[in-house]
């Protein structure tokens, strides 16, 4: 089967399970609408989809921007410096000692109910699969490469720029995977502790007013957004990586 085709085979098996459940349960529509039914309400009312949408997927971008910058500020300087690494290296750990989801209460009062407390709570999120994956992929170096740019004189920048960012890039690549797939999420979670709007603040009012055929739609676009950024970001990936074969991607 087509690489292109396979992901619309997938998308039309789970409609269809979704709406074989549906009929051989017998569930009312307030409890699990159909497909059909949640198609006609992305239809209804795509303005508002579409509007906290933009709202949401303009958080993930702008955590996963602000995440990846400080991870690999993070991955780089402990890399650079053993004095620091003994510093920033428990700080590394602490960051995911503590859940990152317990800190959204917080998150919302100190940045307010605005962009700034969900694209915190996103770029927490990915802090750690970006630092720890361009961390291993910097420490993973060919040594032979490493021996070799010393006895040409090329300066402890120089290697790292030449030598170990070329070397850590499919790392990388796998650890801006992973935070594309869980950006969604702490955006999301702090839209629930608090927001004026976004996907999150839409299906959590549509769940309070019973609209559950406007929060499943809200929950597919959402799921759309997701998908389109892992897809984005797996792109970007093997851009970076050229080099690599398809089986090891």
């Amino acid at each position: 089967m087509s690489t292109n085709l396979r992901p619309l085979v997938i998308a039309l098996g789970l409609l269809a399970i979704w709406q074989a459940v549906v009929w051989l349960s017998g569930v009312p529509p307030f409890i699990l609408p159909g497909p059909g039914l949640v198609s006609a309400k992305l239809v209804e009312d795509a303005p508002l989809l579409l509007h906290h949408a933009g709202v949401t997927l303009s958080e993930i971008l702008l955590g996963m921007l602000l995440g990846t910058f400080f991870g690999s500020l993070f991955a780089i300087s402990m890399v650079l410096s053993q004095g620091l690494r003994a510093w920033l290296l428990p700080l590394l750990v602490i960051s995911q000692a503590i859940p990152v989801f317990a800190l959204a209460p917080i998150l919302v009062l100190w940045l307010g109910y605005g962009l700034a407390s969900k694209v915190a709570m996103a770029a927490l999120i990915i802090f750690f699969p970006v630092t720890a994956a361009l961390l291993d992929g910097l420490r993973r170096a060919d040594p032979g490469q490493l021996d070799l740019a010393r006895t040409m004189g090329a300066s402890r920048f120089s290697t790292l720029l030449h030598v170990q960012l070329p070397a850590a890039l499919p790392a990388f690549a796998s650890g801006l995977r992973v935070a594309a797939a869980v950006a969604p999420i702490g955006a999301v979670v702090g839209e629930w502790v608090g927001s004026s709007a976004g996907l999150g603040h839409l299906m959590l009012h549509a769940s309070g007013r019973m609209q559950i055929d406007l929060m499943f739609a809200a929950l597919l676009v959402l799921a759309v957004i997701a998908i389109g950024l892992y897809a984005s970001v797996s792109w970007l990936g093997h851009r970076l990586t050229p080099w690599r074969s398809e089986r090891d991607r």
